[in-house]
């Protein structure tokens, strides 16, 4: 059921998303998404690959990411490797056999239309965003060690996702379209839900919105349960043939509550 769950034909757009991504379209500009974690930030760009047909090149930024890599790498260990053990001397003068490319090399380089997604911009040093600028603007750059230069064959459709763990430079934000997913209001999470269970009781589908987003009005809570703990629990219940109890009680607690603290509020 979950590799069902985590099929991108299931992914629903709010009207207001649509046309932003309509917009990043036509401006051929990067298309910054903020929101809540589990709002689909990331799993947009699985959806618009299959929809679209082009294919998803994935570029997922941590704290010790540098902009250089999402264009290419040097493969110096290799070649070192190389060196000392193949025979394959001709090989190893040439550094083009060393050159791997990122996400962006990738796309660039590709002959047919692609989407790109650069996950979690803001887990990366405040100027990485910066050092990318030229890049995105121009959709070109230059091998430093061979002098190769790589211009995109077709501009390709950019998501960019943050979590708003680090403000992003103005200069940055000013070359996106920018869209923040709200959380989605009780009837499209309805449709959100049919969409990945399509055979949910309506009763269950009833009460366990009723019970979600009852949790998600308590303001003690840290960690308020998103779309992805919904589903989660959604699939367990249904899985389990569980109902949820009238006193109000709420099975497998676990799946949408995160924090130890937030937990002793249900106890």
């Amino acid at each position: 059921m979950s590799e069902e769950r985590n099929k991108p034909e299931t992914y629903l757009l709010s009207k207001e998303l649509e046309e932003a991504v309509q917009v990043a379209e036509i401006t051929a500009r990067p298309l910054l998404l903020k929101g809540e974690p589990g709002t689909g930030k990331s799993l947009l760009a699985d959806y618009l690959s299959f929809k679209t047909k082009k294919k998803l090149y994935s570029w997922h930024v941590k704290s010790t990411s540098l902009a250089k890599e999402g264009l290419y790498f040097y493969d110096a260990v290799s070649r070192l490797n190389d060196s000392r053990f193949t025979e394959d001397k001709e090989k190893v003068r040439n550094i083009e056999n060393y050159i791997r490319l990122g996400a962006l090399g990738e796309a660039f380089s590709a002959e047919e239309h692609s989407v790109v997604l650069i996950d979690e911009i803001d887990k990366a040093d405040i100027e990485f965003p910066n050092d990318l600028l030229l890049e995105l603007d121009r959709m070109e750059f230059v091998i430093q060690e061979t002098g190769r230069k790589i211009k995109a064959i077709h501009r390709p459709l950019t998501l960019i996702t943050s979590n708003n763990e680090k403000e992003l430079p103005a200069a940055f934000l000013r070359r996106c379209i920018f869209h923040y997913i709200d959380f989605p209001e009780p009837s499209f999470m309805a449709d959100i839900v049919s969409s990945h269970f399509p055979k949910i009781e309506s009763s269950l589908l009833k009460r366990a919105l009723e019970s979600f987003y009852v949790i998600r009005t308590m303001d003690d809570m840290k960690k308020k349960p998103g779309t992805s703990e919904l589903l989660d629990w959604i699939q367990i219940l249904i899985h389990m043939g569980a109902k949820l109890p009238e006193d109000g009680r709420i099975p497998y607690i676990g799946a949408l509550v995160k924090n130890e603290e937030d937990l002793k509020l249900f106890r």
